[in-house]
């Protein structure tokens, strides 16, 4: 990681509020990611986990508070606005065009990203291969760029869903319970992939996720959040200690996690 940009705050929430009739589903959250940094969202089902997801990508309004993207305000944005601004988003069930194949599916984004979605189809086939194939290489499955997705493994879905979200070159990467699916050796690999796709782009790095072992082995930092509040940040170490988060969230889990 450069060390510059591990001094740089990608993202900065501040104050977000978010109530859905008499559900206070976030209430006053704070929190930060810096480039290269990989930080865990954790809490249990219905904490506002996804809610707050879908304020930083500009799926919901928040009622107060605000959200930046290297400075820059995108509270106010909507989301392919704040996509195209470099955040990139995967989620628990892996989104690909399963009749196409991993590379074209990779050739999609980077056509959509360069507003060339309409195209004459004739061409698509080669548009942006050679920098899909690029990408490819880089997270390792070059050698299923011609495979269509829906014969893919899940792990290799969950792999290419990562490269769509990556080609558009984002500084922020949201993801939803990435390794939801998938075995525990598919869950390290897939993981120690996006931490070393993060610290050699200096992408920031905020996901969410059940598997407390994959937090504790992955994770820069933790935030736990509790009925729309975070009640606990910090080290991992420091966290799964914590006398409050144990006694709320992770109970045994915290003496399997040791």
């Amino acid at each position: 990681m450069n060390a510059a940009a591990a001094e740089v705050e990608v993202l900065r929430v501040a104050g977000v509020v978010k109530t859905f009739g008499a559900v206070r589903a976030l209430d006053g959250i704070d929190l930060s990611v810096r480039g290269g940094q990989l930080v865990a969202l954790i809490g249990p089902n219905g904490a506002g986990k996804s809610t707050c997801f879908n304020v930083i990508n500009g799926q919901l309004r928040p009622d107060a508070g605000r959200v930046w993207l290297n400075g820059a305000e995108i509270t106010a944005l909507p989301p392919r606005a704040i996509w195209r601004r470099g955040v990139g988003r995967t989620f628990q069930v892996a989104a690909t065009f399963g009749s196409m194949t991993v590379a074209e599916n990779i050739q999609m984004v980077l056509a959509s990203h360069r507003r060339r979605l309409g195209a004459l189809w004739p061409r698509a086939a080669s548009l942006y291969r050679n920098e899909a194939l690029a990408l490819l290489e880089r997270i390792g499955i070059d050698a299923l760029a011609d495979r269509p997705c829906d014969t893919l493994a899940y792990g290799d879905v969950k792999r290419v869903e990562l490269a769509m979200a990556l080609a558009h070159g984002p500084r922020l990467l949201l993801m939803d319970e990435p390794t939801a699916g998938m075995a525990p050796a598919e869950r390290a690999a897939l993981m120690n992939l996006v931490a070393a796709v993060a610290r050699r782009d200096d992408v920031a790095v905020l996901f969410t996720e059940h598997d407390m072992d994959v937090v504790f082995a992955h994770a820069d930092r933790v935030l736990v959040l509790h009925q729309g509040t975070i009640i606990a940040a910090g080290p991992p170490d420091a966290v799964r200690t914590d006398p409050q988060v144990r006694a709320i969230y992770l109970g045994a889990l915290a003496e399997v996690a040791e």
